[in-house]
């Protein structure tokens, strides 16, 4: 299914940019178009965003993607998750840098 990172990542270009486009999302995501199509019709199921037809011109048909409340607190929640996942990362490397220095201290 849908993991946390990239929920995340989903909600976050799709609150900074709701007009993208499924091609651009998946191209600034590195994920196929298929995955990225998959990925933004579970978060709608599960109604995290909702999408509503727009026209960009008279001969395309595109879709405005917009984070519900629920998709707010869910985007949040997310957060808060990724940054602390991310710290512990940063923490653990911060440690090894500093063995690596010991090392080559001599």
């Amino acid at each position: 299914m849908l993991d946390e990172e990239s929920r995340y990542k989903i909600l976050k270009e799709l609150e900074q940019d709701p007009d993208i486009s499924q091609r651009e999302l998946a191209k600034r995501l590195g994920i196929s178009l298929g995955k990225t199509n998959f990925c933004l019709k579970a978060l709608v199921e599960k109604g995290l965003i909702k999408a509503e037809n727009f026209k960009k011109n008279t001969n395309k048909v595109g879709y405005l993607y917009l984070l519900t409340p629920k998709g707010i607190e869910e985007k949040v929640s997310l957060t808060q998750r990724f940054l602390k996942r991310k710290v512990v990362e940063y923490e653990a490397l911060e440690k090894e840098i500093e063995q690596l220095r010991d090392e080559v201290k001599f």
